[in-house]
């Protein structure tokens, strides 16, 4: 019984059993997850859901981070932090899956810590979260790749499940009571990736955290579910995959070299983690063009051979603005030659639409090529005067080959944070995030960001 041999898992899992690697993988993520929500909490994804939803806020329990002290009900919370924290596509994702593992776990984790009335401390959170994330992913490798292919967003269809788990892990829930969690999660399949490019692809996070976050109180005030909610003919694995690997997943729970959270890697482009690649190989061009003191406008053509994944995820030849930008290989590489970067900034409607980005993002040209590798591209760059510049990028930052860095973890927060909360306020959150695993009770974060 698949569903309750996780369940007996997650509540015998305790901070101590940890391996050092997990808790500072578990602390890294929730380091990016805080500063991509703050950074997404003014995007008219965030704002137009608060608005919508404030007619039905209850008791002001719990933090919207980047609001500047705004909290409301731990339901609601859960899932404007989830839709806040995806929104700039600028998560984590754990690359064997593709999955966002920590937007829908942390979001429902934190608004339900900061409702409760105890101190939860930083161990007690990171065991909590690291219980969500791993029931997350592999319930993702069970049914990876056809789930994903078929159509399902498979951040959120397994992102209720890992937020019911660690929800229930925090409240102290019985192995029966997990499993009863995890089968009312299991029964509220969220995304569809025809929402890819709306505002609607960072709803699926957010509903998943709320999904859970319910689920996880139901069943601890007594409600029911199947205890068989994940294997059985008609239950989870078998509606949404018809060849799955539940079992074999199952039996790697807490193994040594098996623990997902390790594998868990961050994004330092907003947008697409398959066109990363692209974006790296570009800048560096970029660099090479400016030291040559050579412009854009002597860019005839670009030839970029990518994987095929990146065509079929990230193949808009033309998007309206930010938010279909981030699934186009063209915009990224146009970025890329163009800015030398790609943050946020870079991905902002005005930027989408300007005359230069335009023209340059128009010589672009992919071509997929199963030899290369997902985190592999090449560049060749024709000039007027008929020189070729190449570059070939073997693993891109942010993969698991070269990963990014604390430090750049830390650029990266503070250039989302600043312009929320201000430099001192952003500096003192990061400082406090990095400190996860110290701190005395989680719900200080109020005070934080």
């Amino acid at each position: 019984m698949a569903t309750k041999s996780i369940a007996d898992w997650v509540t015998s899992l305790s901070y101590s059993s940890l391996p050092p690697e997990a808790i500072q993988a578990a602390t890294r993520s929730f380091y990016n997850w805080a500063g991509c929500t703050v950074g997404g909490s003014n995007h008219p994804a965030a704002t137009i859901a608060q608005k919508a939803l404030s007619r039905f806020f209850g008791a002001p329990t719990s933090s919207l981070l980047g609001s500047q002290g705004t909290q409301v009900d731990a339901q609601h919370a859960a899932i404007l932090n989830g839709i806040a924290s995806h929104v700039h596509d600028y998560d984590d994702t754990h690359l064997e899956t593709i999955i966002h593992p920590t937007g829908p776990v942390a979001s429902a984790l934190l608004s339900f810590a900061e409702s409760l009335d105890r101190p939860v401390s930083g161990a007690e959170f990171i065991t909590a979260l690291v219980a969500g994330i791993e029931v997350e992913c592999k319930c993702g490798l069970a049914v990876w790749p056809s789930h994903y292919d078929v159509g399902w967003h498979i951040t959120s269809t397994t992102g209720s499940i890992g937020a019911a788990v660690a929800v229930s892990k925090l409240l102290n829930l019985t192995s029966e009571q997990t499993a009863h969690a995890i089968g009312i999660a299991a029964t509220q399949v969220t995304g569809l990736r025809e929402m890819f490019g709306s505002h609607t692809k960072s709803f699926h996070p957010g509903r998943a955290a709320q999904n859970g976050l319910m689920a996880a109180v139901l069943a601890s005030e007594g409600y029911t579910s199947s205890l068989e909610a994940l294997e059985a003919k008609r239950g989870w694995v078998n509606v949404v995959e018809s060849h799955d690997q539940l079992d074999d997943m199952v039996a790697s729970f807490g193994k040594e070299n098996c623990w997902e959270i390790v594998k868990n890697s961050f994004k330092p482009f907003p947008c697409g983690i398959v066109v990363h690649p692209i974006i790296d190989g570009c800048i560096s061009l970029h660099s090479e063009l400016r030291q040559r003191g050579i412009s854009y406008e002597q860019i005839e053509d670009v030839q970029v051979t990518v994987h095929h994944l990146v065509l079929e995820l990230t193949g808009k030849t033309k998007p309206r603005d930010g938010l279909e930008a981030k699934f186009s290989v063209y915009h990224g590489g146009a970025v890329g030659l163009l800015f030398g970067k790609a943050t946020p900034a870079q991905y902002e409607d005005a930027v989408v639409n300007e005359p230069n980005v335009l023209k340059v993002r128009a010589k672009l040209h992919a071509t997929g090529d199963s030899s290369i590798r997902p985190d592999e591209c090449h560049i060749v760059l024709k000039l007027r005067e008929r020189e070729v510049l190449e570059k070939h990028v073997d693993h891109a930052v942010g993969s698991v080959k070269s990963p990014m860095t604390d430090d750049q973890l830390t650029e990266k927060f503070l250039d989302q944070c600043i312009s929320v909360v201000g430099l001192e306020k952003a500096k003192k959150a990061s400082e406090w995030c990095w400190n996860l695993d110290t701190r005395n009770d989680i719900r200080d974060i109020k005070d934080i960001l």
